[in-house]
């Protein structure tokens, strides 16, 4: 059983809060986690349907089973429960009673941070970082890319073309489209898919938009249901007193590689080697694996990309404690010092004491070149 990065954190928190909110995609690892760290604690799904019923039509009936609190799964299916946990934790001095996990964000948070402010930690769990998912082997990056990094493809030893493709049938399409009653499957489908082509681009939802065939305020709000349920990811861009003409659209990233490379029609380690969007995907793949680490961290979110109206780019910022952390994102196997002319630019903008560069890459790792970290992918976590 692959051991879960975020294992700390979490064992720090339920010290700490009577609850534990842990949130995340479909299938990446929360149920399994929360059983593993805490095997004699009661466990029970709400998407069984009699304990969903149950705690519906009497959740202090259903609440009364577990004095001793529980692991409460997908506890997005009864989200008024939360009100009544609120009401049990407030009578008891007891930490890491509730351990309550959902994969739909969009429905469940908004009900936490009403209900059990001061309460709760936050965690977000992720599918596998590389290093949870590699920790004895070492995969060439087009095999990484196209398995990508969902635990049951892993543990499992799935077909990762075929499992993507239940994923979408089973969690995507059944849960993103109820949510927002999404009549015409193929416009979504066809939405779903232009979003992992520009996987890595600058978000322009007219463009979107026009390519799907329905207006500005639909592709918004599809847009805000993937990012919640974690399927999509914006990241921000970063114009903080730099004094230039900056884009402000956020980046559009797929949260896995593998599910993008579904998504685009890739269905083999070996196709990906030519493929137009190797580039993209790469860069995806090196984004996802710094939010990771953020997340497993207990962290925010504090990454941003950076780019001027003249062209020039940043493809990744880490911004944290008064320091800022510039990365290029390149998927090339031979350097090149054309690969650090955006690294270079922006170390002029800002304060150099507290600026740190690198270029992430393909090929060897080699130390510093130029005042720049250079690193292999597999090194990406340890260059944060």
């Amino acid at each position: 059983m692959n051991i879960r990065l975020i294992d700390s954190r979490l064992r720090y928190y339920l010290k700490k809060y009577p609850v534990i909110t842990l949130t995340g995609p479909r299938q990446s690892g929360k149920t399994t986690l929360c059983k593993m760290l805490l095997p004699a604690k009661d466990y029970v799904s709400l998407e069984d349907p009699d304990e969903r019923k149950f705690a519906e039509n009497d959740p202090t009936g259903f609440l009364k089973r577990f004095p001793k609190g529980a692991i409460l799964d997908e506890v997005q299916r009864v989200p008024e429960i939360i009100s009544y946990i609120q009401g049990i934790v407030d009578n008891s001095s007891r930490s890491g009673m509730f351990i309550l996990t959902g994969s739909a964000q969009f429905e469940m948070i908004e009900k936490v941070t009403q209900s059990l402010a001061g309460r709760t930690a936050i965690l977000r769990l992720l599918p596998f970082s590389y290093s949870e998912a590699y920790s004895d082997a070492n995969p060439s990056v087009d095999q990484l890319l196209y398995k990508g990094f969902f635990p049951r493809i892993h543990d499992k030893r799935l077909n990762p073309t075929e499992a993507n493709s239940f994923y979408v049938e089973t969690y995507i399409e059944r849960d993103v489209r109820s949510f927002l009653n999404v009549k015409d499957l193929r416009t979504f489908t066809t939405f779903l898919r232009l979003c992992a082509a520009r996987s890595g681009q600058i978000l322009n939802m007219q463009s979107l938009g026009n390519d799907c065939g329905v207006n500005h305020s639909t592709i918004k709000s599809w847009i805000s249901v993937l990012e919640a349920s974690y399927i999509l990811y914006l990241l921000k861009p970063y114009y903080k007193n730099l004094g230039k003409r900056l884009i402000k659209s956020p980046k559009m990233y797929v949260l896995d590689s593998g599910l993008l490379c579904y998504l685009v029609g890739i269905h083999s380690s070996d196709i990906l080697k030519t493929h137009p969007l190797r580039g993209s995907i790469f860069e995806t793949f090196i984004v996802t694996e710094f939010l990771k680490s953020q997340f497993n961290a207990g962290k925010a979110d504090n990454l941003y990309y950076f780019r001027d109206n003249t062209g020039n780019e940043i493809d990744l910022i880490a911004e944290e404690e008064g320091k800022i952390h510039a990365v290029e994102i390149k998927s090339a196997e031979t350097f090149s010092e054309d690969h650090l002319k955006g690294l270079k630019f922006f170390k002029k903008l800002i304060d150099k004491s507290i600026y740190k560069s690198s270029l992430i890459y393909a090929g060897k790792s080699m130390g510093t070149f130029q005042e720049i970290e250079i690193r292999n992918f597999r090194d990406v976590v340890k260059s944060f």
